[in-house]
Order: structure tokens, then C-alpha cells, then sequence
């Protein structure tokens, strides 16, 4: 059974120039009104231009495609007589010639740069079959993509987006089938991250549809000005495409709880209740920084007998829920982050084994809220924690 052709599919045609509308019916067949579709494209081309169609690898994909459609409609004796007195101008005359054929470029390669696959010959207007991925790099990435003169101002972006989903603060989701697509919204696609710098104002298609441009930024410091479809269309086709999280939308660390969260667990800063001298004395800026996926209450159940919490009880201090996020990844992050305040001990289990406690820290609790708050706006990399003044400081 042949394919149906959808909207999509006809939308994504009128986008690459295509005549789309429904076939009349009256005396001509459908392939003659397809060979006068063909004809009179060539014939508003050389209206606006005011001159013929050319071959060659420079000029734009349809100017060289109306050459070849011009070039076999002549060699027809078919499309001739079905454009007998329809060539006002006298396209159609042997003294009217063109540039010189590019010889090393067949016609069929030169369609098929527009994801025409198996054009007849001797039919000079219709693409036998279209290939959607081919026709949104052709027509759009290709063609549009120009060098980003303020790409100074994305860089940054596109380097602090990479350090969070290296350290897990950020994560990439699936695509979801034509979601809606903001400004500020980040992406993976075709293995590059992209940027919506903005958008422009809605407006309705031909086929009764809201639509809108967008100003793409790519990573590899090119942009284009996709339409909002075009994009929505390129994400679900390309099987490796990916949402990135939004650190403002509150789903890494949220306080409500949403249906499209998958939960992470929490971070807790704990402070120990032991009386030994020392933790007495500083008590006030020793705590204990960690992640668990379940409850921090069942994690700090027996910790008399465990000397990860220095075999004393514990109090919590500070709770931040998780969602969406690598729980392993972002604890490594803060204690990576306040390293050169880890407090050193060694102490024996109930085994006499000697257990050295790695996530105790000689820090005070505001800089623990302003390193987590840092890592919800993305701005922890750009700072250093100052262990003579404890405080975070910009980094050098």
C-alpha cells in the first residue's frame, strides 16, 4: 500500500518550494498539470530575476534545479507540445541557451542534494519520494546556517551548560513528540548543543497552523533562523536528540513535587552531637555533607554504632530535595568544591577496623546554602571556596 502523504509531509514540501495544492480536475491529466506547474516556476523565476536559470556549484540549490527541469523539458517532445503557446517568452526555443552543464554533477545528484531520491528522467516536476531528514539539513541547517557574529556571548553558556551535566547538576531528557519549545531552551541535536536565543512573533501558515521564526544558536559558533515546526520536526527525527534540564524550573531541586519529576532523593548537612572535645569546640562549623536516595531520617538511623557519623547522634541542619539529577555526580561536585576543608580523622568500627570518614567538613552552614544555591543558578564553577575567610570567592 503506497505511503500516505500528511500535513506534515505537505508542509515540509511547501517549505522546500514545492507546489503542493490538490490537482484540478478538468482536461488535462494530472501529469500535464504537473509539467505547467514545473514550467511556470521557471517562468516567475526568470520574472524576479531577469534572466534564465543557471548550472552551477555556487548558485542556489533551486536556481540550478529549475536549470535541469528547463534543460529536460526541452529534450521533451511531450513537455513541449503540452506548453504549446504557454512560453510567452520563448523559453522553450533552441536559440535561447543556458550556461554550460557542470559535467561532473549528473542531474540526479543535483536533485538529490533536495532529498529527491529516483527521478525519471523524462519527468521533470515530481520528486518520487522525499526523505525528511535529508530536507531539513538541506533546506535549513545547510542553507541557513550563518557564522554567529556575537557568539562571545554563548560560549559561556555552552561551557557552563557542559561542566553541569558533566558533574550531573544538569540532565539531558528525552525529547517529548512536538513539545513546546521557549527562549532560553537547550537542546542536543545531531550531537550539537543548541540554544533558542529568541523568538519571533506567531503567526498562522497556509495549512491553519501557529508557527513562529526562532534564532538558533549552535554550538560550533553558527546560528540559524529555524521556524519553531522545523525544529520541533528535527528533534523528534533525529533519534539522539535530547532535552537539557532547566536549572530554573526547579527540577533538580524542587520543593513540590511534580508528576513529570523522577525522584533523586536529597541533600543533607548534618552536624554531630559527639562530645568529644574537638567537635565540641567547633561544632558550630563541622558538618557532614552527603546525598541519599531514600529518607534522610532511615540514613542516620544507628549512627552511634557507625563511624561515618563519628559513632555519635547526628542533627540535620539542612534538607534540599532532589529530582532529575545524578545523586553520585553532585556529591562528588561539593565535596570536590570544599576539599581543601575536609577534616581528616580516623577512627575504628566495632570491628577494630580503622575507617577514615571522608564527608566531614570544617565549613560553616551559609556556605553550604550559597554553594548549593550556586549550583541551582549554575554559577558554582565560576566561583572557589576561601577556607581563611570561609567564604565562596570568585574563582581566579
Amino acid at each position: 500500500m503506497p505511503e500516505q502523504v500528511t500535513d506534515e509531509d505537505l508542509e515540509l514540501l511547501g517549505d522546500l518550494g514545492v507546489d503542493t495544492a490538490p490537482e484540478t480536475k478538468g482536461g488535462r491529466s494530472a501529469r500535464e498539470q504537473r509539467i505547467i506547474a514545473g514550467f511556470e516556476e521557471i517562468e516567475r523565476f526568470v520574472e524576479q530575476n531577469g534572466r534564465l536559470p543557471r548550472h552551477g556549484e555556487g548558485l542556489d540549490i533551486f536556481e540550478r534545479l529549475y536549470a535541469v527541469r528547463l534543460d529536460r523539458i526541452r529534450e521533451s517532445a511531450e513537455c513541449r507540445e503540452v506548453l504549446k503557446g504557454l512560453d510567452p517568452r520563448g523559453l522553450l526555443e533552441a536559440d535561447v541557451t543556458l550556461s554550460p552543464v557542470n559535467e561532473n554533477e549528473s542531474d540526479e545528484e543535483l536533485l538529490a542534494a533536495l532529498g529527491a531520491d529516483d527521478v525519471a528522467h523524462d519527468d521533470v516536476t515530481k520528486l518520487v519520494h522525499v526523505r525528511s531528514r535529508e530536507e531539513i539539513q538541506a533546506a535549513e541547517e545547510i542553507a541557513r546556517r550563518t557564522r554567529c557574529e556575537d557568539f562571545d556571548q554563548f560560549r559561556p553558556i555552552f561551557e557552563r551548560v557542559q561542566q553541569e551535566l558533566d558533574s550531573g547538576v544538569r540532565k539531558t531528557v528525552k525529547y517529548k513528540e512536538y513539545a513546546d519549545i521557549k527562549k532560553d531552551d537547550l537542546f542536543i541535536l545531531e550531537g550539537q548543543k543548541v540554544i533558542v536565543a529568541d523568538r519571533g512573533t506567531s503567526f498562522v501558515t497556509d495549512y491553519d497552523r501557529t508557527n513562529r521564526r526562532l534564532r538558533v544558536i549552535y554550538d560550533n559558533g553558527t546560528e540559524s533562523d529555524l521556524l519553531l515546526r522545523s525544529l520541533q520536526r528535527a528533534l523528534y527525527k533525529d533519534p539522539s536528540s535530547r532535552r537539557i534540564t532547566d536549572l530554573e524550573s526547579g527540577t533538580l531541586f524542587s520543593e513540590v513535587e511534580t508528576d513529570d519529576d523522577q525522584a533523586a532523593g536529597y541533600i543533607y548537612v548534618l552536624r554531630s552531637l559527639s562530645d568529644h572535645p574537638f567537635v565540641v569546640q567547633n561544632r558550630a562549623v563541622m558538618h557532614k555533607i552527603g546525598v541519599t536516595g531514600g529518607s534522610v531520617k532511615s540514613r542516620i538511623a544507628g549512627a552511634k554504632k557507625d563511624p561515618t557519623y563519628l559513632l555519635a547522634d547526628v542533627e540535620v541542619v539542612a534538607e534540599y530535595r532532589l529530582a532529575n539529577v545524578n545523586r553520585k555526580k553532585l556529591e562528588t561536585l561539593l565535596h570536590k568544591f570544599f576539599a581543601t576543608a575536609r577534616f581528616d580523622m580516623e577512627l575504628k568500627d566495632r570491628f577494630g577496623a580503622n575507617v577514615e570518614p571522608r564527608e566531614w567538613f570544617l565549613v560553616p552552614l551559609s556556605a553550604i546554602e550559597e554553594a548549593i544555591r550556586r549550583i541551582k543558578d549554575g554559577t558554582l564553577g565560576d566561583h572557589r571556596y576561601d577556607r581563611e575567610t570561609a567564604r565562596l570567592v570568585p574563582s581566579e
